[in-house]
């Protein structure tokens, strides 16, 4: 009676094992590149990430070198010396601009005032006539590169 229970058991049990077992099927195997760059699938759109990262990092260089530039530039304008030579430079042309003003306007002079007169600043002509017979005065700038500005002034209408 053990026995054919033991008999009955090996035989649910084999008869489990096969139900449980699948058949397995096979397929061929094909081997396909995940780069495009060798499969040519997806190539374009890998193409340009490349190429967008290459010009994302030319155009940060290019900005980190400007900008390491513009600070270089800050620092010397920043320097002590720098600051004075420029504040002396400033102090030197408002002398400059006062003497002409003061010969325009005849304000140092005492009698027989110029009428006219030229001045060169940094490539720069500066002429200027006074006419008495209409109390104007023409000033008249000319740039380095050939620009001319005209300024006519009214000598009655500065008294203080």
């Amino acid at each position: 009676m053990i026995a054919l229970e033991i008999r009955k058991i090996v035989l649910v049990s084999f008869v489990l094992c096969l139900s449980l077992t699948n058949t397995s099927t096979a397929s061929e195997l094909t081997h396909k590149f995940g780069n495009p760059a060798f499969s040519k699938e997806g190539y374009s759109q890998h193409a340009l990430s490349i190429e967008q990262l290459q010009y994302t990092r030319e155009n940060d260089r290019i900005k980190d070198a400007k900008s390491a530039l513009s600070q270089a530039e800050r620092d010397e304008k920043n320097k002590t010396i720098n600051k004075f030579i420029a504040n002396v430079e400033s102090r030197i042309y408002a002398n400059l601009s006062k003497q002409l003003v003061d010969n325009m306007f005849g304000t140092s002079c005492t009698s027989n005032c110029a009428t006219s007169g030229t001045a060169e600043v940094e490539g720069s002509q500066i002429y200027w006539v006074k006419d008495t017979s209409t109390d104007i005065i023409s000033l008249t700038i000319t740039d380095p590169t050939g620009t001319v500005s005209t300024l006519s002034v009214p000598v009655g209408d500065f008294i203080f």
